[in-house]
């Protein structure tokens, strides 16, 4: 009984050339891929199929057919190389740079995170850091996210959540509107943008101190789509004025009222099951620093 070969055993050329043929199904732009001849690479995919005792392509007339041998190898050199192409490219200057993978809510990223950003790569060039904007739906196992920044009450499933900061919604419409609304009741001749979750208004009237009108205006899974249709007229919205100070200061918005109503948190959070790499403790290190001192000067509110 003949014994399955090592790895150790099979020539790295030879893989080469069978991806590559796999790839472009014809051993001739293989070739020109790998800038050897055609001849060359159908001797690299010769020897490992001797070396394997199976065959991985069917010769055609035309071109090359993989046979359920081929079909079964190549996922799995697809992935090896592109584990260490990936793998090289975080050589720089001859030292190895760590990946780290964020998902973050698109209104955190905009309103708070990306301008801080440049303080932490400044401190941790070694660190390359890749953001995946989300609405607050995320899969972190699935996504292979190494942790995420979320909107919530902290409680996830298998997921451990350190606190940030609350962000208080607050209406926020066009400065000209804003001067307009003199009471929590002007609010009910607007068109008031609503998110997908359906109560917000009702919480905000009721801090207020009035009753939330029937509201059948249009829905965002976005808060950083609904400041934007807020300010150029669509309605008003309700959102975190600290999200949004720099169309505050800008005067594409205004904040009419004081009432503002806390419904969570953010949140720097990751698998219980996930170890933690020194550039994810480097990041949560920073994020809950920059958190403190925002804590320390959250924006005042509307007179």
């Amino acid at each position: 009984m003949s014994r399955a070969p090592r790895l150790s055993q099979l020539p790295l050329n030879a893989l080469r050339a069978f991806e590559a043929s796999a790839r472009h199904l014809s051993f001739t732009r293989a070739g020109l891929e790998l800038r050897v001849t055609q001849a060359a690479v159908s001797q690299q995919v010769n020897r490992l199929e001797a070396s394997l005792g199976a065959r991985l392509f069917r010769r055609l007339p035309r071109g090359l057919a993989l046979t359920d041998e081929g079909e079964a190898l190549l996922p799995a050199i697809e992935r090896a190389f592109r584990r260490i192409s990936e793998t090289l490219e975080r050589f720089r200057d001859g030292r190895f740079s760590e990946v780290l993978t964020v998902g973050v809510v698109g209104t955190f990223a905009t309103g708070w995170l990306l301008p801080r950003l440049p303080r932490f790569t400044r401190a941790h060039p070694r660190i390359d850091v890749r953001l995946h904007t989300n609405n607050n739906r995320v899969d972190l196992a699935g996504e292979g996210l190494d942790c995420a920044i979320r909107f919530g009450d902290g409680a996830w499933h298998a997921t451990d959540a350190q606190h940030l900061f609350e962000a208080p919604l607050t209406p926020l419409c066009p400065p000209a509107l804003a001067r307009k609304l003199r009471k929590p009741a002007d609010l009910r001749r607007q068109t008031l943008l609503r998110s997908y979750r359906p109560d917000e208004w009702t919480h905000w009237f009721e801090a207020a101190g009035g009753t939330a009108p029937k509201n059948q205006g249009p829905v965002f899974d976005s808060s950083v789509t609904m400041a934007e249709a807020a300010a150029r007229g669509v309605g008003v919205a309700l959102l975190p004025a600290m999200m949004f100070a720099e169309d505050l200061k800008r005067q594409r918005l205004a904040r009419p009222f004081r009432a503002e109503i806390s419904l969570g948190s953010y949140w720097i959070t990751s698998l219980r099951s996930k170890r933690p790499s020194a550039a994810m403790e480097a990041f949560r290190t920073w994020l809950l620093a920059e958190a403190a001192r925002t804590r320390g000067r959250l924006p005042a509110k509307a007179p």
